[in-house]
């Protein structure tokens, strides 16, 4: 092809430029993988509120960037126009998870690799990352860091309710104080026993303790 002939060339001349049973292979693949993808994502989701949304995305764009490669890879023109095009896309949503990012860039790395027919790669390469993430994910986080927010009302509350605390965790340290008028708020980083929460319920009821908030570090409401 020849520099003219790049524009010279006409619509229809682009129909059969990809064939039809590369489209249906790709395409049948990006959604056989990207349902594999869906599936690690639930199994390994530890975050606080799942998204079933989040997980048919990861479908959609595997089959998505499959269908936007064969197209690049088929027309030179095109290809330049969908650099231009996709330069203006921006992603805005907020990614609560740090592993959404890994799951994101796994569905498009597939769907690129799928569409330029390395097929081999797309399959083994995606079930060793599943692989790596079921185990990871099934090993339990044996210390698992906690902030527990404590309200008093004097000085010998806090003293007796810090010596419950330091008998029901294995670990505390006091991280912050804060006093203002008949109210002091302290907060202890902790490590629980067995992940048992139920001292919290008898914490909050002892005499001179006003609130009670166990907080992990990722943010999520433990009680």
């Amino acid at each position: 092809m020849t520099f003219n002939d790049i524009f010279k060339t006409r619509f229809l001349e682009n129909v059969n430029s990809v064939p039809l049973l590369d489209m249906a292979i790709a395409m049948v693949l990006a959604f056989v993988v990207g349902l594999f993808i869906f599936y690690v994502y639930k199994k390994t989701y530890s975050g606080v509120m799942y998204s079933s949304s989040f997980g048919v995305t990861l479908i959609a764009l595997t089959m998505i960037t499959a269908l936007i490669i064969l197209a690049v890879t088929s027309n030179i023109v095109l290809s330049l126009g969908m650099v231009g095009a996709l330069s203006i896309v921006r992603f805005r949503t907020a990614i609560k998870e740090p592993s959404d990012i890994a799951f994101l860039f796994w569905s498009i790395a597939v769907g690129i690799v799928l569409a330029a027919g390395l097929i081999p790669l797309a399959l083994f390469g995606s079930l060793m990352i599943g692989a790596v993430l079921l185990f990871f994910s099934s090993r339990s986080i044996t210390d698992q860091p906690y902030i527990l927010v404590v309200h008093y009302e004097n000085q010998e509350d806090e003293n007796d309710a810090y010596q419950y605390i330091i008998s029901n965790v294995s670990k505390s340290a006091i991280k912050s104080k804060s006093i203002t008028n008949h109210l002091i708020e302290v907060n202890y980083e902790v490590r629980l026993i067995n992940d048992n929460t139920n001292f919290i319920n008898d914490l909050s009821t002892m005499p001179g303790v006003l609130h009670t908030v166990l907080v992990s570090y990722n943010g999520d409401y433990m009680s």
